[in-house]
């Protein structure tokens, strides 16, 4: 690799570490105010940006993992290589709102934790066949798309900060990490029995219905129990 190629992918990656330090100090202004007006107290997660490899509280992260949210430790795990895949790999649309919604569903999960989500779900994993849980795990992550769309309703209804195109990043953004649209790239084929995430229309769907709305009450799931 050339200097200048090195140089050129080391400002890039200040670049996103900073956004995404700027996004997550949003989410905690969000999520702080609308749990102290339902009488709750919100914690802010921990961001881990890593490149390669790295260790979490549930277990080794590596960049085939995508972004995730660890409970153990309350930590989101980003691996830098994915911020680059969501363009080239899955066909997200350029631009910095992207990374912004990716950092958010991870966000929303970390409110299903604080919320007992996580623990329901977690219970569920252990009473239910793997294609009955797969089930639960689409709930699961499409209330985290939900919370990414409350995120941002709330954050420019307190800052005016979204920019023309930034819900259509987002929704292009949230329709490349289809389980559709992933097995499709992947695989060549489509098996719904195996979706863990939702469709890229459920999770559009999902955002834009968080997004739309502001209202908390609009992404309550069953779970079943």
């Amino acid at each position: 690799m050339s200097a200048s190629k090195a140089a050129a992918i080391t400002a890039v990656i200040v670049r996103v570490k900073k956004y995404l330090g700027v996004v997550l100090a949003d989410t905690e202004d969000v999520w702080d105010s609308l749990f102290t007006a339902n009488g709750k107290r919100y914690t802010k997660p921990g961001l881990v940006l890593f490149s390669g490899r790295d260790q979490s509280g549930c277990g080794p992260a590596d960049a085939g993992m995508g972004p995730f949210y660890c409970p153990a430790d309350n930590k989101i795990y980003i691996d830098l290589t994915f911020v680059q895949e969501l363009q080239t790999r899955f066909g997200a649309k350029q631009g910095d709102f992207p990374i912004a919604y990716v950092l958010a569903h991870e966000v929303g999960h970390h409110v299903q934790h604080l919320l007992g989500v996580t623990e329901q779900s977690g219970r569920l994993r252990q009473q239910l066949s793997k294609s009955e849980y797969n089930q639960v795990s689409v709930q699961v992550e499409l209330q985290a798309d939900f919370y990414a769309g409350i995120w941002t309703h709330y954050n420019d209804k307190m800052k005016q900060v979204l920019e023309p195109g930034d819900i259509e990043e987002a929704l292009s953004a949230a329709a490349a990490v289809g389980d559709d649209r992933i097995q499709e790239q992947t695989q060549g084929s489509v098996r719904p029995d195996l979706f863990t995430h939702g469709t890229a229309a459920q999770r559009m769907e999902w955002f834009k219905k968080g997004y739309s709305s502001g209202d908390l009450s609009q992404g309550r799931i069953s779970l079943g129990n």
